[in-house]
């Protein structure tokens, strides 16, 4: 029988450090399902630093990832980091826990701060914490190739004696040849016992990750890091291509689904090409992480708010009512009502507080052979602010001079455009969502310029955050 291959991918957890791109929190659920389906074995994210937003970030992994382990780094300089990281994870079909440690001595002085003893006295006290709580315990050696081979070993111990079950060693230097590479892994295979797994994760600064990825299989290795775009790790496609074709030589297989790769690969890399060097409030649209919602007139108020807190929305009990009533009122005109309804009913009757910032004007240049620019003033008490900025349309130049004005970046959840009234004239409505510390602000505006509604509905959005926050 040939032996198995994990195949993991670190696309989310590398990405933004070493190639130069960010995806948006939509875009990151949307990779994680595609790669789910590809039957990638491994799906990593990146570790837990802003607290509300990452923790909402991984849950919404966790739940949309139905067959590949989802893989979270713990955060090591926090103190609460495994509760706070099992927390977020422990929804996942498949969780999995990291420990990341350098384990080369340069590289536990810069980023650990540490002595090799207390680095050995972290690691074994990280594993155990995370095996109390989690069946799959990875512990990723960082810079393997620089490190103290007696160090190394002791590492090792101390991982698995915490109870980790699966042992990864990178080469960040990335200046191993494959020969070096085979060499470095069979000694590490051979220090680790029965049922753990050996993973490896190589460097691509020689491009030669993928040559030096088909030596560690060959030397033992069990898991494989790789990455669908980019050049600073191993290459997803040609490594799944390699192994299918030397499958009789490396006797080994894998799960992906070679058939599916090519296409699958090129939708991530039209992904990963869009410019994103500034990333917009437009463009980095958050998911809308929403049920199927269909409600009628005979639900009751309990059901109606319980479904527009599945929309992410914390009511008090005035606002809870006032919903409930404008529910009732649409509900009596129509056969159902949508999330998207509900989003329109809380914009209009719920979080109204008076305004901190006011619209005194704007002045938008847009057309098919220059780039839009918005010039906004805006009014905060007695001062007024402005700002201009270049966007990748209308819109979104408008939503980027608002927050150069007030110095912050939301999150764009949700943004829809819809007409209110008919004929050359007609009304147009925006409805904004914006995402702040985990929860939703939701802002509506009207106007026959759609690029005014939109401007109104993220200030109304901007201000209930501003209220709620002063």
């Amino acid at each position: 029988m040939k032996r198995k291959i994990s195949i993991g991918d670190i696309t989310m957890k590398q990405a933004a450090d070493q190639a130069g791109y960010a995806f948006s929190f939509r875009e990151k659920i949307e990779l994680a399902k595609m790669l789910d389906r590809l039957g990638l074995s491994v799906i990593e994210t990146g570790s837990i630093t802003d607290g509300k937003t990452d923790s909402l970030l991984i849950k919404s992994i966790a739940s949309a990832v139905k067959n590949s382990a989802v893989a979270v780094p713990l955060n090591i300089t926090e103190p609460d980091t495994v509760e706070t990281t099992w927390n977020a994870l422990k929804g996942a079909a498949h969780p999995r826990l990291q420990i990341s440690v350098p384990v080369s001595t340069v590289q536990m002085e810069y980023f650990c701060h540490k002595k090799p003893a207390a680095v050995l006295e972290l690691i074994a006290s990280l594993t155990k914490r995370c095996r109390d709580l989690c069946a799959d315990v990875e512990f990723v050696a960082e810079d393997f190739g620089r490190s103290d081979k007696d160090f190394l070993k002791q590492a090792i111990d101390a991982a698995v004696g915490g109870g980790a079950n699966t042992i990864t060693v990178c080469d960040a230097a990335g200046n191993l040849l494959p020969d070096e590479f085979f060499a470095l892994v069979k000694e590490v295979k051979a220090l680790l016992p029965d049922g753990v797994k050996l993973g490896v994760r190589c460097s691509n600064e020689f491009y030669l990750a993928d040559s030096c990825a088909i030596a560690a299989v060959r030397a033992g290795a069990d898991e494989i890091k790789t990455a669908p775009f980019g050049n600073f790790t191993v290459s997803l496609e040609r490594f799944v291509k390699i192994l299918n074709v030397k499958a009789d030589v490396c006797d080994t297989c894998c799960d992906v689904r070679a058939t599916e790769l090519h296409r699958a690969v090129e939708q991530i890399k039209r992904l990963c090409q869009t410019n994103r060097s500034k990333p917009t409030s437009f463009s980095n649209i958050a998911p809308a992480d929403r049920a199927d919602i269909q409600l009628s007139v005979h639900d009751s108020k309990e059901t109606v708010i319980e479904a527009v807190k599945s929309l992410n929305f914390d009511l008090n009990d005035d606002d809870a009512q006032n919903v409930y009533d404008a529910f009732m009122r649409v509900a009596a005109t129509k056969e159902t009502v949508g999330a998207k309804d509900l989003d329109a009913i809380v914009a209009t009757v719920a979080f109204q507080v008076p305004p901190t910032y006011k619209l005194e004007n704007y002045v938008i240049n847009s057309g098919n052979i220059i780039s839009a620019t918005c010039h906004i003033l805006l009014k905060k008490g007695d001062d007024v602010l402005e700002s201009v900025c270049i966007g990748d349309g209308p819109i979104d130049a408008a939503f980027q001079a608002i927050e150069k004005v007030i110095g912050h970046h939301y999150e764009l959840d949700d943004f829809q455009i819809q007409s209110v009234t008919e004929g050359r004239e007609a009304m147009g409505e925006t409805v904004v969502r914006l995402r702040s510390e985990g929860k939703i602000y939701s802002g509506r505006g009207i106007s026959t310029d759609i690029v005014g509604s939109s401007i109104a509905a993220y200030l109304n959005a901007v201000n209930k955050i501003a209220f709620e926050e002063a």
